[in-house]
């Protein structure tokens, strides 16, 4: 084996005794905080104060629309959130509340559209129909739609995200 060779493979052996370093630093477990039996480092932050909690608490909810447009459209169509499409309709049997479904129908992913007089989402490719809390009505939808956590705050419309 000549010299060249040598330093080749010391540079293969180098790389590949790194390999296992450089992918254990990139798992999800490396990122995770320390076990409660081991001791905290010194310069740790506190818990955060009640305050600091209720307010990521409401960092749950996201804003979807006003009070103003779900009066004006009798609903809110929201496709941008994290957990998908969202509508919200006032609630029929309390106008002073809101409720939230996914409207991708469950039977072939078409978008649901709230039927305001009838109170109940209506599938427009097959006419399937869902009952305000989502429930299905009318087939051939066998599944509901998924519902959210949803109220008003002064003039806007939040829905839980998480």
């Amino acid at each position: 084996m000549n010299r060249r060779e040598f330093l080749s493979w010391v540079g293969v052996g180098t790389l590949a005794s790194s390999l296992p370093v450089a992918i254990a630093a990139c798992s999800p477990d490396a990122n995770q905080a320390p076990s409660a039996q081991s001791n905290p480092p010194a310069n740790s932050a506190p818990p955060p104060p009640p305050a600091e909690v209720a307010s990521a608490a409401a960092k749950q909810f996201q804003v979807v629309g006003t009070v103003a447009e779900l009066d004006k459209k009798g609903q809110i169509l929201n496709k941008k959130l994290a957990i998908g499409p969202v509508l919200v309709v006032r609630n029929p049997a309390d106008p002073k509340s809101v409720l939230a479904v996914n409207p991708t129908c469950t039977h072939n992913g078409c978008i649901v559209e709230w039927e305001k007089d009838e109170k109940y989402f209506q599938c427009p490719c097959h006419d399937s129909d869902f009952a305000a809390d989502g429930k299905v009505i009318k087939g051939p939808a066998k599944q509901p739609l998924k519902t959210y956590e949803a109220k008003i705050e002064g003039n806007s419309v939040l829905v839980k995200v998480l």
